[in-house]
């Protein structure tokens, strides 16, 4: 019984060894992009308003929800001079350790302004450990066409709530409230 075991075990890995293989090339084939499911947890970002300012407010939440503690957040005030994002505060330090990150989300759930996403980029490896440390300017959005680099006023609205709701900057009050019944209406 021993050696006919033996010998079926044999015939196992011979006819393996002459199967297709289902190892993909990566990355070495060119034209072999990985492509990844859209829910993918890959590298943070920290979104702008349409006008360019930050959405981080520097809350500390996603750094506090952070099961690995590789998120460091300081806020800092913002000034009328000095304006990053349209609330009274800002995210003035914003380090994620991808060391010690999990890649869980939880600092996302945690986000009241959705500042914080996650994008599909996988490829975070680096030749330092102090390359994978991310500071605020390679986190944050690139800007697009119509954004201005902060620090500026804000530009979408007169007060915060006509910013954050995305209103015209009139003063005509029937005017906002014909624009909230029809945001209202479509949902």
């Amino acid at each position: 019984m021993g050696l006919l075991d033996s010998w079926a075990g044999f015939g196992i890995t011979a006819k393996t060894i002459f199967r297709k293989t289902f190892t993909q090339s990566y990355p070495h084939k060119k034209g072999a992009e990985k492509v990844t499911m859209p829910r993918f947890h890959g590298r943070h970002q920290l979104n702008r308003w349409p006008d360019g300012l930050e959405k981080c407010v520097g809350c500390e939440l996603c750094a506090w929800a952070c099961p690995a503690d590789a998120i460091y957040v300081e806020g800092a005030a913002n000034t009328d001079e000095e304006r990053y994002s349209p609330g009274e505060r800002y995210g003035r330090v914003y380090q994620i350790n991808y060391l010690r990150c999990i890649f869980c989300g939880m600092c996302i759930e945690a986000c009241p302004t959705r500042a914080l996403t996650m994008t599909n980029e996988f490829k975070l490896a680096d030749d330092t450990r102090e390359l994978l440390i991310y500071e605020k300017d390679r986190l944050l959005a690139p800007l697009v066409a119509g954004m201005e680099e902060p620090p500026h006023p804000r530009r979408l609205g007169d007060d915060e709530t006509t910013y954050f709701l995305g209103l015209p900057k009139t003063g005509d009050p029937d005017t906002r409230r014909s624009t909230v019944a029809e945001q209202g209406a479509g949902k």
